[in-house]
């Protein structure tokens, strides 16, 4: 049977996707305009979506249904 690795994180989720949407930019910024660098901008807008979210789903202001 396989055996699953784990392991734990050092930074918190959405320090790994602003990290991430950084890099993106910097990457974006070193290609000429074209569709390599619209799809570098656009994982960054999609990870600072995902990190919004992520504050939006862990917020205190959220409740569950009743």
């Amino acid at each position: 049977m396989f055996k699953r690795l784990r392991f734990k994180q050092t930074q918190s989720f959405k320090d790994r996707l602003n990290a991430f949407a950084e890099d993106m930019r910097r990457h974006a910024a070193k290609l000429a305009p074209g569709l390599k660098r619209d799809a570098f901008l656009r994982r960054a807008r999609q990870a600072d979506t995902a990190s919004h979210l992520d504050d939006w789903a862990n917020s205190s202001g959220l409740q569950a249904p009743k």
